[in-house]
């Protein structure tokens, strides 16, 4: 963490290097967040802490396995509960390099089709 604050705190005064430079000004640009009374390292610092997030979306919460640490099995069923499954990026095992949108609507529709695989094999049982 002590880096990442580092990188966050020294990060901000570039932008504001840009937008104050001369071929900017004619578009009078002024600093919203987090404010022109920002300026010490510790004043970035404390509003780093109070108001940095991240971009990134949470994946990984819901291992997918056979194992005692597996949440769900290859068909996406939650272990242990009938009827429970789970179809969304906390299946993936670890984040993708990009955005996280197009593998979780593929997930949702490889969920789609377990579930209507399954609803057909109950069908055909029965």
């Amino acid at each position: 963490m002590p880096g990442l604050l580092k990188w966050s705190v020294a990060h901000p005064l570039s932008p504001r290097r840009v937008v104050h430079a001369e071929p900017f000004q004619k578009y009078r640009p002024r600093e919203i967040a987090p404010g022109p009374d920002v300026q010490s390292d510790d004043a970035l610092r404390n509003y780093v802490r109070n108001f940095g997030g991240t971009i990134y979306h949470p994946v990984g919460t819901c291992k997918m396995g056979s194992d005692e640490m597996a949440v769900v099995d290859a068909r996406l069923r939650v272990r242990g509960l009938d009827g429970l499954r789970v179809i969304d990026a906390s299946i993936m095992p670890t984040i993708c390099g990009g955005n996280t949108n197009a593998p979780t609507i593929m997930i949702g529709e490889k969920g789609a089709d377990l579930v209507k695989e399954d609803a057909r094999s109950i069908r055909h049982a029965a």
